[in-house]
């Protein structure tokens, strides 16, 4: 099973999680502030993180865009905040998934092995390659991007998808094979998910789904990455 770290400012809820995960076969880390949250993971490197937002000494949110400065393992967000504004900051933010409390540890077990499989199927399923698209230069080995000789600086999410249009340039990708793919996620119902990120990632090219360049909407079937008329 996997190392987790979990990041819980509520000694009671950080205890009921712990031994939950542990009954299920994981090695898990409890800590109780982002300080310690970062220390662990910049000497331990676990498989995943379990963070939540409510932390004494730093905002989540904040948190989280520092663990994402030293570390590309998942992370998954636990939150009381059930907005949606706030959902897609932390997605844009680089969080993996997110839960809203209470959440069973039977739940919490599920998302973790979910998260994990699709981190794991895409990096072995992605092959070294660089791939070009007008003045798009995508670079899988290297994991880096550029438009027109500039690095774009973009999520790890958004690379992942960004490769993966760019390997298949012209081709109409569906958002289910998105979700298979790219998030690894065979379930219906996801469809904020891929619209943040290509929201955000249409900005990072300098267009906008009213003015395309590069993304190209194909109505009711889905997405083609093509180069500039």
């Amino acid at each position: 099973m996997a190392t987790v770290l979990l990041v819980e400012d509520d000694h009671v809820v950080r205890g009921a999680m712990l031994r939950s995960l542990a009954d299920r076969g994981h090695a898990v880390h409890a800590v109780g502030t982002a300080l310690d949250a970062l220390r662990r993971v910049a000497s331990e490197t676990p498989d995943l993180v379990v963070l939540d937002l409510g932390l004494p000494d730093l905002d989540g949110a904040d948190a989280l865009r520092m663990l994402r400065g030293i570390t590309d393992i998942p992370i998954i967000i636990a939150t009381a905040r059930d907005d949606e504004q706030a959902i897609v900051r932390l997605l844009r933010a680089g969080a993996d998934d997110y839960m809203v409390k209470p959440f069973t540890g039977a739940h919490l077990d599920a998302r973790i092995t979910s998260v994990l499989r699709r981190a794991g199927r895409a990096s072995r399923t992605v092959q070294p390659a660089v791939h070009e698209v007008g003045g798009l230069k995508v670079d899988v080995g290297e994991r880096s991007a550029h438009l027109d000789g500039v690095p774009l600086a973009l999520t790890r999410k958004e690379f992942d998808l960004l490769a993966y249009l760019a390997a298949r340039p012209g081709r109409v990708v569906s958002r289910r094979e998105l979700l298979e793919e790219v998030w690894r996620q065979p379930s219906v119902g996801e469809d904020q998910t891929i619209d943040v990120h290509l929201y955000w990632l249409r900005r990072k090219l300098g267009e906008s789904a009213a003015k395309p360049r590069y993304l190209r909407t194909v109505r009711g079937v889905g997405f083609r990455l093509v180069a500039p008329d």
